[in-house]
């Protein structure tokens, strides 16, 4: 059993970037299928990206050309660039990992084992 810790959440206005970090434990993130969600207030959990472990990207259309996942596997780390936020981006986010392909999980919550706390990303007009 792993953990997952995020980290980098902040308060930005609309327009600018952040950059969320996942520092990994207990399990190694080369062979997960790596991934962001995030949680508006009041609203359910929903999928922003994932990363395969042979660098496969899959992008929800509301962040597809704006946002960035990567994967470091020799830091065991996973980043999130955000650029051009808006305040529609407003939200706790994420970082999970699944013990199975990225495309068999395809960005659902529930089949994903390790969450981390989350990081509170709010966007400002």
């Amino acid at each position: 059993q792993g953990r997952v810790l995020e980290s980098g959440g902040g308060s930005v206005q609309s327009g600018q970037s952040l950059t969320l970090s996942c520092a990994a434990s207990g399990f190694t993130i080369w062979g997960y299928c790596m991934a962001w969600f995030r949680r508006e207030t009041g609203k359910e959990v929903e999928g922003v990206a994932s990363i395969g472990t042979d660098g496969a990207l899959k992008y929800a259309d509301f962040v597809k050309g704006r946002f960035t996942i990567a994967r470091d596997n020799a830091k065991n780390t996973l980043t999130l660039q955000m650029n051009n936020l808006s305040p529609n981006d407003t939200a706790i986010y994420y970082c999970a990992a699944a013990d199975l392909a990225c495309e068999i999980v395809n960005l659902r919550s529930h089949t994903f084992a390790y969450w981390g706390p989350g990081t509170q990303v709010s966007v400002s007009s």
